[in-house]
């Protein structure tokens, strides 16, 4: 694993920092179930949940295909040689873990899971943390003015400035 990376750890990764807290909820819900909806409404959230699992889903096909362009890693341990600011990442510095958040949030309406909503923002709160303020550092120290600029152009999670 080479030291010139955001993350050295192999656990440093959305699918933990999203896919732990998701396991969590589930055995919440076992617990102590309640739901969000019920009748009509409870039938509204599960295509609602599976457009924002399906969004979800083309935000990692997007970032994916954008990095193997740029011959840019994805797993931790690898370093960045260069910043990818076309594509996906022209409306979002995080579409990785922009798309856990959308997959998250469309497996807890589909399935009427409100202890996945909680979970959630803990999962939110994690990765900005754990994963994407790491990587902000290493990439302003590593790239310095052109990240900067990336970062100022471009929201964190959706959006242009």
């Amino acid at each position: 694993m080479n030291v010139d990376s955001a993350h050295k750890s192999r656990w440093k990764i959305a699918e933990v920092v999203f896919g732990i807290p998701f396991l969590i909820s589930i055995a919440i819900n076992y617990v102590v179930p309640i739901s969000l909806l019920q009748g009509i409404f409870r039938q509204a959230l599960i295509p609602i949940g599976i457009i924002l699992i399906i969004i979800g889903i083309g935000f990692v096909v997007l970032a994916r295909r954008e990095f193997a362009y740029f011959s840019q890693p994805t797993d931790p341990g690898h370093p960045t040689t260069k910043v990818v600011n076309t594509g996906v990442f022209a409306i979002s510095r995080n579409p990785l873990y922009l798309a856990s958040v959308f997959v998250f949030l469309g497996l807890a309406l589909a399935l009427n899971m409100p202890w996945a909503l909680v979970m959630l923002l803990l999962s939110i709160i994690i990765c900005l943390y754990v994963l994407i303020i790491p990587e902000e550092q290493y990439l302003t120290k590593k790239f310095g003015e052109e990240y900067k600029e990336y970062m100022a152009s471009v929201h964190r999670w959706l959006g242009r400035k």
